[in-house]
C-alpha cells in the first residue's frame, strides 16, 4: 500500500518547526517587551499553536509538493545529506545576496523615515542568531512548501504541462502571490514596533518579497533544503551581521 505521504519526513520537519518557533520567542520578547508579560502563558499559546498549524500545513504541504512538480531531493534521497554539498554554497551566497538587497531597500526607504532595522539594535547577538532559525525552516515550510506547493497545485487545474503540472507561468504566479502574502504576513508584528502606513505595507511587501521570490525560485530549482539555508543565510545578514556592523560604524 503506497505512503501518502513520508511520515518519517513529516514529524522530522514538524518538531523542527516546533522547536524553532519557541526559539524565536526571546527575539519577539526583545523587540515588543509587552510579550514578556505574558510569561509561560507566552511559551504555551506558542508551543499550542504551532502544533497545530504546522501540523497541517506540513502534511499538505508533503502531500502536494509532488502534485506540484516540487521534489524534496535531500530530504528524501538514499543518499542522505550528500546531496547538501553540490547546494550549500550557492545557496548561502543567494540568501547572502538577498540579504543585501534588503538592506539597501532600507536604506533607500530610510528617506521615507521607515527604516525597522534600529528596533534591533539593542537585541543581543545570540538571541538574533536563535531566531533566524524560525525563518529558515518554519517559515519555509509555511511559505514555500504548503503555500507555493499549494498555489502552483490550484493553478495546474487551470492550465498544465503535458505531464500534468503546472506551467512556469503557474509557478511563477505561486511564488510571487506566496511573496506578496510573505510580506503581509509580517505586518501584525511589525504594528506593534510602529504604526501601520501605507509606506509600511509597501516596504513590507517589496523587502519581503525580495526574499519571497528568491526563496521560492530556489525552492521550484534547487528543493526546499537549500531555499531553508538561503532564508537562515538572509537572516544571519539582516538580523545579526547588520545589526553589528551599524554598532561599530
Amino acid at each position: 500500500m503506497k505512503r501518502i505521504i513520508n511520515w518519517k519526513l513529516f514529524y522530522i520537519l514538524l518538531i523542527a518547526c516546533i522547536i524553532t518557533s519557541i526559539l524565536v520567542l526571546p527575539y519577539q520578547m526583545t523587540l515588543v517587551p509587552e510579550l514578556a508579560d505574558i510569561g509561560a502563558l507566552l511559551y504555551v499559546s506558542a508551543l499550542s499553536q504551532s502544533i497545530i498549524i504546522f501540523s497541517i500545513v506540513t502534511f499538505l504541504g508533503l502531500l502536494l509538493a509532488p502534485r506540484a512538480g516540487f521534489s524534496l531531493p535531500e530530504l528524501e534521497s538514499k543518499k542522505g545529506w550528500k546531496e547538501l554539498v553540490p547546494i550549500l554554497l550557492p545557496s548561502v551566497i543567494w540568501g547572502v545576496l538577498c540579504g543585501i538587497l534588503i538592506v539597501l531597500g532600507d536604506f533607500i526607504l530610510q528617506k521615507l523615515s521607515v527604516s525597522l532595522f534600529t528596533e534591533e539594535m539593542h537585541t543581543p547577538v545570540w538571541v538574533a542568531f536563535i531566531a533566524s532559525f524560525y525563518g529558515g525552516i518554519a517559515e519555509e515550510v509555511l511559505m514555500r512548501l504548503f503555500l507555493v506547493s499549494f498555489i502552483a497545485w490550484l493553478a495546474s487545474k487551470f492550465r498544465k504541462t503535458e505531464d500534468g503540472m503546472p506551467t512556469n507561468g503557474g509557478v511563477w504566479s505561486a511564488i510571487i502571490i506566496a511573496s506578496v502574502l510573505f510580506g503581509l504576513g509580517h505586518l501584525p508584528f511589525t504594528g506593534a514596533l510602529t504604526e501601520i502606513t501605507t509606506v509600511i505595507v509597501v516596504r513590507a511587501i517589496v523587502l519581503n518579497g525580495i526574499g519571497g521570490v528568491i526563496f521560492g525560485w530556489l525552492y521550484w530549482k534547487k528543493g526546499l533544503v537549500s531555499a531553508m539555508i538561503a532564508h537562515f543565510s538572509t537572516d544571519i545578514v539582516l538580523h545579526v551581521v547588520t545589526p553589528l556592523l551599524v554598532k561599530l560604524f
